[in-house]
């Protein structure tokens, strides 16, 4: 792979940077698009992200591939996050079919289009948020909890089902009493272990597989777009 970096300044207008992505569209030589967000305040995001071509957007969040994403359309790019946590998910469970998945968290970038992805794999799935009336309650109800809020440690030991598989989204920097500071996730670590039968560490857990799954979706584009056979990425 080749990598284009393009270090725009804060103050670039959103019409250069419109035509910036319309110049990456129109050239072959291109297979995947990404914008790192968040965009300054001026940006429209939304439009940003439908002004990217949908079969180059290896982030998965123009709304042409969250459609398809949502009707069980094979042809879409899905969003890097949500597919390593499937990936996750499928080397502990290898058949998810039937298991009670709670998704705690319902931003478009990680909760929905995973709930998403679990109902496709024909799990019972309960979309909640930290809103959600007794929320303790529903996560121990959970064979499988996934939890994205940006609430650092939100979920405790005592909400976790005995031998639950958990999948810790969230990446917290927190301050410690020495004057530093550490990465924490958005569940208790170290209650969470002692009940959980599986559980993701932060950081070293969902963020790899995350960047992986831009590399496979960045593959997955390219074939696309030159008509040629996908790699065995399972060999």
């Amino acid at each position: 792979m080749v990598s284009l970096d393009y270090d725009l300044p804060e103050d670039t207008s959103q019409a250069h940077l419109l035509q910036l992505i319309e110049q990456l569209n129109s050239d072959a030589g291109v297979n995947g698009i990404l914008v790192q967000l968040p965009l300054p305040a001026h940006i429209d995001s939304k439009a940003i992200e439908r002004a990217i071509d949908p079969d180059k957007d290896v982030d998965g969040f123009h709304e042409v591939n969250v459609g398809r994403l949502w009707t069980a359309d094979d042809d879409g790019l899905v969003p890097c996050t949500p597919m390593g946590c499937m990936k996750l998910l499928h080397s502990v469970h290898p058949e998810l079919t039937g298991l009670h998945a709670v998704v705690v968290g319902c931003s478009n970038i990680v909760g929905k289009p995973l709930a998403s992805l679990l109902l496709r794999a024909q799990c019972t799935v309960s979309l909640a948020h930290e809103f959600t009336r007794d929320l303790p309650a529903l996560c121990r109800e959970a064979d499988i909890l996934a939890v994205a809020t940006g609430h650092p440690e939100l979920v405790r030991g005592d909400w976790i089902k005995p031998g639950a598989t958990v999948i810790d989204v969230g990446i917290n920097r927190i301050d410690t009493a020495g004057g530093g500071a550490r990465l924490v996730g958005d569940v208790a670590f170290g209650e969470a272990c002692a009940v959980a039968g599986a559980i993701t560490p932060v950081p070293g857990g969902v963020g790899p597989m995350t960047i992986t799954c831009l590399m496979e979706n960045t593959v997955t584009a390219c074939c696309r777009q030159r008509g040629i056979p996908f790699p065995d990425v399972d060999a």
